[in-house]
């Protein structure tokens, strides 16, 4: 189930997202300035979430990262609500927000993808936090910036280009979500993939010996598309995942390339 972002303070929150780098933030308890800070404890919940998921995320086990108690960080954090939007938007600040395109928008584009597929896959709890409320920190916004840079140079109107920005997010975010799922699955279950497809599919050829009757397009788009090439292997399901995604994202870039009108376009935004 996804997790909602935004679900803390506003106001201090919002601060803390913007604050100056190295700025303490509000600050939620008096007293003298204590050894910790806001950007340590951000680090520490990044790392606690990398290992252990969201659902090893809290306050406690983000205090016994850093050898302190839980009460500690509250100085710093008013809660977890709080610490989820600042964790979310500093993982994002790893993200390159400028991508050369001295090679045209296309090859600009396939670099975000890439790039931001692996940021997912570097960091899944990432993908747990729905975006349908976004946290609108700095950093967050600069991968929207730089993806928004690259397809105004494709002279789409503004109506058009807001739905291809959110297309390609959403064609991401989905690869890397199947990706991420297939590489938890074997060890969440004691079962590999090769395990699960060979049980089941036998199972499926005893209980419905008319499957490939019933659903003869399913079985030729299964059978043709992880055919193997002449002289390859049959891919396996990583590479058909990542083929998938390459794909996809080339069709894309097709339909996206002929709704701007190639040869028709307007002058680019980076030079007017």
């Amino acid at each position: 189930m996804s997790i909602i972002a935004g679900q803390g303070d506003a106001a201090v929150c919002m601060a803390l997202l913007w604050a100056e780098p190295g700025d303490q933030g509000p600050r939620t308890a008096p007293g003298p300035k204590p050894a910790l800070s806001v950007d340590a404890i951000v680090e520490a919940a990044i790392a606690v979430a990398d290992v252990d998921t969201m659902a090893g995320l809290s306050m406690r086990t983000v205090a016994e990262r850093l050898g302190r108690s839980s009460m500690a960080l509250y100085t710093y954090v008013p809660g977890k609500a709080e610490l989820l939007d600042l964790m979310y938007d500093r993982a994002h600040a790893e993200l390159s927000t400028g991508h050369d395109l001295g090679e045209g928008w296309r090859t600009a584009v396939e670099s975000w993808a890439g790039d931001l597929k692996a940021f997912y896959l570097r960091h899944p709890w990432v993908l747990q936090v729905s975006y349908a409320r976004p946290v609108l920190g700095p950093h967050e916004q600069a991968v929207l910036e730089s993806l928004a840079a690259i397809l105004y140079e494709t002279s789409l109107p503004a109506r058009t280009l807001r739905a291809v920005v959110s297309s390609l997010f959403h064609f991401v975010r989905g690869s890397a979500q199947t990706t991420a799922e297939s590489r938890q699955a074997a060890s969440a279950t004691g079962v590999s993939d090769q395990a699960w497809w060979t049980t089941r599919s036998t199972l499926l050829n005893e209980v419905a010996p008319d499957f490939a009757d019933r659903f003869p397009l399913s079985v030729r788009l299964a059978k043709e598309s992880a055919a193997p090439l002449d002289g390859e292997p049959a891919p396996s399901w990583d590479q058909q995942i990542d083929d998938t995604f390459t794909i996809g994202l080339k069709v894309l870039l097709d339909g996206i390339e002929a709704t701007s009108g190639a040869g028709r376009r307007e002058v680019p935004f980076s030079d007017r």
